[in-house]
């Protein structure tokens, strides 16, 4: 008889090490920009950091106030951190007083309508990015969108294609997808840190949080609280049973929710005099909406849709969206939750992947949002193939699959025990729940910062600024920045001056349904 360990070695061996050496990651890492006192940076996106349209490296997501720094696609977690840092460096050279809150959950954030969306100049694609906030705006407010993460993009090399077992590479990041999305709680209670949040998030809002001191919420058995109800989480999302069993089932799904009215968007309406409140009245408005702890990801071509360039030339890596801040690292992550995320996605990619169903997807669901809120709790029990598992029963299975994989990354990457460290690592908070990031970030705030989640988060932040300061940046890198904020500025400037049609045409022929197929 095959067992799932035997087949995982199985699959294993077939990687041979020049594989295993060829792994890609890059990290795409957000913050909010803040106030030395730790109140929001009202201060539009710098200019001497470059246009947010158009430099590789340095963007923003929602908000001119929530800053967004992407790497490089790196053969290794140390060159991945490396970048990572010395973008953090030269960010730190050009924003003033400036401080990047170093945690998911907002700071003290001011009303409403002073938060600033992120704007991206008077080209029609710059405009549409714009549109497509105020619509988030309207949909979900805009405290929802102020949550920053940390999303892991994560590919294999070319030559492993057609991976034993597969018939192509969609069909095996399809699998590993599945198999992390079963596994996703393990990630939120192993690295979730956001057990707390200011009560100005929740302001006007209901929830069921505790509170821990004034203005500041919590709940105590928490890891993930940006992964729970209270964050990425939308009603009418709930209602798409999207299915990852392959490319065509996944995009067809996609494709009905980017395209069918959905009654409440429509009383949004498209606009209200000259100023558009959204893109569409779609579920979605775009792909980016939709909201997963991960995705199947393709580099997509100037104005391309992502759901066209997926059904074209199929799935090249996917990006992991299921980690928050590590607010313990200047850079928002330490290398080695990056090792053990290689371990886990390989864990994902070999090990049995059967197709999902309804039943499980709503599984699955649950397992997330008990191990965001509960993940700490004594005896918690978990949804599995239709009984009941306790969490770390479940999780040191999960692990223990994981130390061959480990053990082939150390010898891939000529020695070392990096990755087996980390696996270790994760055994260890397994069995210790109070080494867990969101158990320290409690007992900080408690022996430290009276309870209060915002001193915690400001007093941290300042740490990893004077930290980020100190480091020296060559004149080189400085040098490579710079060129790179006034390139993208210029190419923000050709973009708006080749523009052609109106603003409603280009918006009509982005979102039409021919856009969406091969």
């Amino acid at each position: 008889m095959t067992t799932p360990s035997s087949k995982l070695d199985e699959r294993l061996r077939a990687l041979l090490p020049a594989v295993l050496k060829g792994l890609k990651r890059g990290i795409e890492k957000e913050s909010l920009r803040v106030r030395p006192d730790g109140t929001l940076a009202l201060t539009p996106h710098p200019v001497a950091l470059g246009s947010a349209l158009k430099h590789p490296h340095i963007t923003t997501d929602f908000s001119e106030s929530l800053i967004e720094l992407i790497t490089s696609v790196h053969a290794s977690a140390a060159a991945c951190l490396a970048q990572l840092e010395r973008i953090h460096q030269f960010v730190y050279r050009r924003i003033g007083d400036e401080v990047l809150w170093c945690a998911s959950m907002p700071c003290s954030l001011p009303d409403e309508k002073a938060i600033p969306i992120a704007r991206y100049g008077d080209s029609n694609i710059g405009r549409t990015k714009t549109v497509y906030r105020n619509g988030l705006a309207h949909r979900y407010g805009k405290r929802m969108q102020m949550i920053a993460g940390l999303h892991y993009n994560f590919s294999l090399p070319d030559s492993v294609w057609p991976l034993p077992g597969f018939r192509d590479a969609s069909e095996a990041y399809f699998a590993l997808i599945r198999n992390f999305r079963r596994h996703a709680w393990l990630l939120l209670y192993l690295f979730g840190a956001s057990p707390a949040v200011c009560s100005s998030f929740v302001e006007g809002r209901k929830h069921a949080l505790e509170q821990l001191a004034p203005g500041t919420l919590y709940l105590p058995h928490a890891t993930s609280l940006r992964m729970g109800r209270l964050g990425y989480l939308s009603e009418a999302q709930d209602s798409l049973a999207v299915s990852y069993n392959g490319l065509e089932s996944y995009t067809a799904c996609l494709e009905d929710a980017l395209t069918q009215p959905y009654p409440a968007y429509e009383a949004i309406g498209i606009r209200e005099g000259n100023e558009y409140r959204q893109l569409a009245t779609s579920l979605l408005q775009i792909e980016n909406e939709f909201y997963s702890t991960i995705r199947p990801k393709r580099v997509i071509r100037p104005g391309e849709r992502p759901l066209h360039a997926l059904r074209e030339r199929g799935v090249e890596y996917v990006e992991v969206r299921a980690m928050d801040l590590d607010p313990f690292s200047p850079v928002g992550i330490a290398a080695g939750t990056m090792r053990f995320l290689d371990v886990f996605l390989l864990h994902c990619l070999l090990s049995d992947s059967p197709p999902d169903t309804r039943e499980e997807l709503g599984a699955i669901g649950r397992n997330k949002l008990h191990t965001a809120s509960r993940g700490r709790e004594p005896g918690l029990r978990l949804d599995r193939s239709g009984g009941k598992v306790e969490l770390r029963e479940w999780g040191m299975q999960v692990l223990a699959e994981c130390e061959p994989i480990a053990a082939a990354l150390d010898s891939a990457a000529d020695g070392g025990s990096a990755h087996r460290d980390a696996l270790a690592a994760a055994i260890g908070a397994v069995e210790n729940p109070a080494s867990l990031p969101s158990a320290r970030i409690l007992a900080e705030m408690q022996q430290s910062y009276g309870d209060s989640y915002s001193h915690f988060a400001l007093a941290r932040s300042l740490e990893h600024r004077a930290v980020l300061q100190s480091e020296p940046l060559s004149p080189e890198a400085e040098a490579r920045f710079t060129r790179a904020a006034e390139e993208s500025i210029r190419k923000q400037q050709e973009i708006e001056a080749a523009d052609k049609v109106d603003f409603e045409t280009y918006r009509q022929k982005y979102l039409s349904h021919e856009s969406l197929r091969v």
